[in-house]
């Protein structure tokens, strides 16, 4: 069973946003996805996460969701992001879609990083490897 404890928003951690190295490098997107999000852990499994980011296609995207992560092996841990995403041009005309996107993090004191694996999605979501720097400031 996952050790619980009190949301301490201080133990959350804030990002800027993403780097996304594309699959399909051809097509000039936007591998700088700059933005703002957090992740508030609830167990040492489970996290939410809401955000704001500029996608592969320059507009605006905003997303939430819970992680879950039941794989560790000292700092690393790995599972999946299951949440929802707008803002894709091509994806349900920029509306929300749901996705479920598997992650593995590398998680430090004050510092980590989550690395996910976007599949392309015919021509609505463009595949990527993303790599989202984190930041704690409470360790």
């Amino acid at each position: 069973m996952p050790a619980a404890h009190a949301v301490d928003l201080a133990r959350s951690w804030v990002n800027p946003g993403f780097y996304s190295y594309h699959f399909e490098r051809d097509k000039h997107l936007n591998n700088v996805n700059t933005g703002l999000g957090i992740e508030v852990p609830l167990t040492d499994v489970y996290s939410v996460t809401a955000g704001v980011f500029e996608n592969s296609d320059r507009a605006t995207s905003h997303y939430v969701g819970l992680y879950v992560m039941p794989f560790d092996i000292g700092p690393f841990k790995a599972g999946a992001v299951v949440g929802g995403f707008n803002g894709y041009p091509n994806a349900n005309q920029g509306g929300w879609f749901p996705a479920i996107i598997p992650v593995v993090a590398l998680e430090g004191r004050q510092l980590g990083m989550n690395v996910s694996f976007v599949p392309t999605v015919q021509d609505k979501l463009h595949g990527a490897i993303s790599f989202q720097l984190k930041y704690r400031f409470k360790p």
